[in-house]
């Protein structure tokens, strides 16, 4: 089986069923997940079956790029609808409701609960400004020896710090943000947090200090919540709108999406155990591996890695990278130029052509903002002096060729830098479908390369939310092996002669 499970009805183990808000840069779903299978631990296994579907993506509102945060919360409330129609038509019940998106963008509410205006996506290019003034208060050399944040210039800290007025207001991270509509209740989930460059890795807190330099209130954002900690419930008119019961719980997952995704990493003994990496692969590339303490050292920031929380305190060693972002721009360029292509058949044509072509980085800022990706692509390689034909396929290898040169660097570094020695690349996410992708990145890597699930977060999201329900147990090697048990994963092993 890949990407959405269908229910098999009749054979669930243990009650209830869980309800995954999972939203991405570019679209958001609700998921119900159900625990089925046998009473052995060998024959359990997690069912996902999704409910809806939106899109989402930024606007330009007030003269910056942000999101249309009030048409997507509607979104949420029909998908939890959704759920909850679905559930009692099949004599179930939904126990809970976990939120998982995107990282560092954050709402401003006012005392009243009311959102101040629609979230900044970060994307928008205000940020950028603020990184010299904060870094002039913070040193970059102290600001990564206490967070283990990588620089991004549309980190929280930076969009913060272009803010006009904080008085009176608190921030609530995007999930969050959905969290306390639903419940009432204000909290940050600690995986989320850890994106903000306003957490101690170490402490696994808030670094207060550094929102006192920066003329923020130590009380800007709500306290913390772990993993597996019930946010609240349903608020009396949530609950009539969508028609769940009012004490059904919201519980915190890793609300990071990637920390979602990375608990949901099929790895196992018998694949290298904790000697694994793992590519999470969407709009973004997330490239690293798991770790139980950060990365603090002055190499391990001079090479822009990143030390975030993982579910269990685990810690996310990684590098945020360019992703099929590129290609999914390049899409929706030629389409505007009536030029629509099925993407198997675009991966088809561009595998066919020889290696060895241009590459570009795919980290460049230059490809952040939407625009005509294929022709930035091009004047990119024109710059090192080479050419790319205007033409798909040969656009689409180049995007290829580039994020798995890029893959194969992040892990070297990583395993450099961490001093470990990785046996098997895991890709989760949409990436996990791309074959031509997962088979170059074993090729550059020289390592196998196991796809697969294609559903991580939503996944990973659902397995937090039935252990803190009791449906579940044990910890992440429990929780992955019913992930293996619930999926036919893809191997891919290098062939050096296609390089």
């Amino acid at each position: 089986m890949s990407g959405d499970i269908s229910t098999v009805h009749g054979a669930h183990s243990a009650p209830g069923v869980f309800a995954a808000v999972d939203i991405g840069a570019s679209s958001g779903r609700v998921i119900l997940g159900r625990m089925a299978g046998g009473a052995a631990s060998s024959e359990r296994r997690v069912e996902l079956e999704v409910v809806h579907r939106f899109p989402n993506g930024v606007v330009e509102i007030d003269g910056g790029l942000r999101w249309d945060f009030d048409a997507l919360f509607a979104e949420v409330l029909k998908g939890l609808a959704a759920a909850a129609t679905v559930a009692a038509a099949q004599g179930e019940q939904v126990t809970s409701i976990g939120i998982d998106t995107w990282a560092v963008d954050y709402g401003l509410v006012n005392a009243a609960g009311e959102l101040t205006a629609q979230p900044f996506s970060y994307r928008d290019e205000r940020s950028r400004a603020a990184v010299e003034p904060v870094h002039r208060k913070l040193d970059p050399a102290r600001l990564y020896g206490t967070t283990g944040l990588q620089f991004l210039q549309f980190n929280t800290i930076y969009q913060l710090a272009s803010e006009q007025d904080l008085d009176g207001v608190q921030a609530l991270l995007i999930p969050d943000l959905i969290a306390f509509l639903l419940t009432g209740q204000r909290r940050t989930e600690a995986t989320n947090a850890s994106t903000t460059g306003l957490f101690d890795a170490v402490a696994g807190e808030w670094a207060t200090e550094f929102l006192t330099t920066l003329g923020l209130r130590k009380d800007l954002f709500p306290p913390l919540i772990q993993p597996g900690e019930t946010v609240g419930t349903l608020l009396p008119e949530i609950s009539a709108q969508v028609g769940l019961p009012q004490d059904t719980r919201v519980v915190a997952v890793g609300s990071h999406d990637t920390a979602s995704a990375v608990a949901a990493v099929p790895a196992t003994a018998d694949d290298g155990g904790e000697n694994f990496a793992y590519i999470s692969s969407g709009t973004w590339s997330l490239v690293g591996l798991e770790l139980k303490h950060p990365v603090l050292t002055e190499a391990s920031r001079e090479a822009n890695f990143t030390n975030e929380r993982g579910v269990d305190g685990t810690i996310r060693y990684l590098r945020n990278m360019g992703g099929l972002w590129l290609l999914s721009e390049c899409q929706r360029t030629w389409a505007q130029e009536g030029f629509r292509p099925e993407l198997t058949a675009l991966l088809t044509a561009a595998a066919a052509l020889p290696p060895g072509g241009p590459q570009i980085n795919p980290d460049d800022s230059y490809f952040i903002a939407p625009d005509n990706m294929p022709e930035r692509i091009r004047a990119a390689v024109r710059r090192t002096g080479e050419v790319l034909p205007d033409d798909p396929a040969a656009i689409t290898r180049c995007i290829m060729d580039s994020l798995a040169a890029g893959y194969a660097r992040t892990i070297r570094d990583a395993e450099r830098l961490a001093d470990r020695t990785v046996d098997v690349v895991h890709v989760v996410g949409g990436g996990s479908q791309n074959r031509l992708l997962c088979q170059l990145t074993a090729d550059v890597t020289g390592k196998k390369v196991v796809a697969g699930p294609v559903e991580a977060t939503a996944l990973g999201n659902v397995l937090v939310q039935a252990r803190a329900a009791g449906a579940a147990s044990g910890g992440l090697g429990e929780l992955r092996a019913l992930v293996v048990q619930s999926h036919n994963l893809q191997v891919f092993v290098p062939e050096l002669s296609r390089l």
